[in-house]
């Protein structure tokens, strides 16, 4: 099955992670599936008038296009025409090219949020009119019809995430070329439900301060970043700290606060991403599917139980305080 890439208006950082598929890396994986890249503009050798041709028989159909990856939104400024980003040599705009191959695609992905419903490039004030392939935020239609199909019957195939994880595309990939990926297999927001059926929350590491509602104050402590620090990851989707990035990571291993980047319109939160919104003290954003009274009776049961351990360590950059073993009596 073959894959054509077009980067739009993005930072190219999905493309970058993409790279950094490991255990197998991303070409013996490709190879191994039977995948492979008509092209693409970073990776491939292709350039200027070959891959003029190469678009010219896609759209004689000629050449059959299996799978349509876009990375980055499309701006359709001004007035439209999308001519704020033209695909270099063609004389055509990103917007036109992609509304042309669309259609001739068996199925489409898109590569990231701002692929998928604008992301960061619709960000403050969105002067280039960006918007997603199917999706504007969390509204249906971007440049592509609510009631788009692919040839083989899918909507747009969202990989949301700034920047995905490359887990999250490759699995994505070989589901759609083994005809394994059916449209029940899509969360409400076009997500592949393998990762978006999960939350940051589930095995992050900092899940013990999590319990006791032992929080972190400033950057560096080790305690859960929920109440103060702006960290989303109980309402957030994605596997990310199931399935760490390169091997070792995420956001919150790391000490930085989920953003929720794999939600349509994460970009505009509307208060500073290190700082959690609150009304009368009370965190604004709570767990997903817990109510509100639930959540402050057992945040007051929690901290007032919580172990000196843990309240010392929460607010210090290490484990000063080791779990004290308790060893079985014999």
């Amino acid at each position: 099955m073959n894959i054509l890439w077009l980067q739009a208006s993005g930072c190219g950082g999905c493309t970058m992670s993409l790279l950094c598929a490991e255990a197998p890396g991303l070409f013996d994986l490709l190879e191994d599936a039977g995948l492979r890249f008509l092209w693409h503009p970073s990776l491939s050798i292709d350039s200027g008038a070959e891959v003029r041709a190469l678009l010219e028989r896609i759209e004689a159909r000629e050449q059959p296009l299996d799978i349509l990856c876009v990375e980055g939104a499309i701006a359709r400024g001004p007035r439209g025409t999308g001519r704020f980003q033209m695909l270099a040599g063609t004389g055509r705009s990103m917007l036109e090219t992609v509304t042309r191959l669309a259609p001739l695609a068996r199925h489409v992905v898109a590569v990231g949020s701002c692929a998928a419903y604008g992301g960061m490039t619709s960000a403050g004030g969105n002067p280039s009119d960006a918007t997603g392939l199917q999706y504007e935020g969390t509204h249906e239609g971007g440049i592509l019809a609510p009631e788009f199909r692919a040839r083989d019957g899918l909507p747009v195939v969202n990989v949301a995430g700034c920047p995905t994880h490359p887990g999250w595309v490759t699995e994505t990939l070989m589901l759609l070329g083994g005809n394994a990926l059916a449209a029940g297999d899509l969360d409400r927001f076009g997500r592949p439900r393998f990762y978006a059926d999960h939350l940051v929350h589930h095995g992050c590491s900092r899940n013990e301060y999590y319990e006791y509602k032992a929080s972190a104050r400033t950057p560096g402590e080790i305690g859960c970043m929920m109440e103060h620090m702006g960290c989303i990851g109980t309402q957030a989707v994605g596997d990310c700290n199931i399935r760490p990035w390169n091997g070792s990571g995420s956001c919150t291993s790391g000490g930085y606060a989920c953003i929720a980047c794999t939600a349509p319109e994460f970009e505009e939160p509307r208060h500073p991403y290190s700082e959690t919104p609150k009304i009368g003290g009370i965190p604004v954003g709570l767990p997903s599917d817990m109510p509100k009274a639930w959540f402050m009776a057992l945040a007051s049961l929690s901290k007032a139980a919580t172990p000196e351990r843990i309240r010392r360590n929460a607010a210090s950059d290490r484990i000063e305080v080791p779990p004290t073993l308790r060893m079985p009596k014999r």
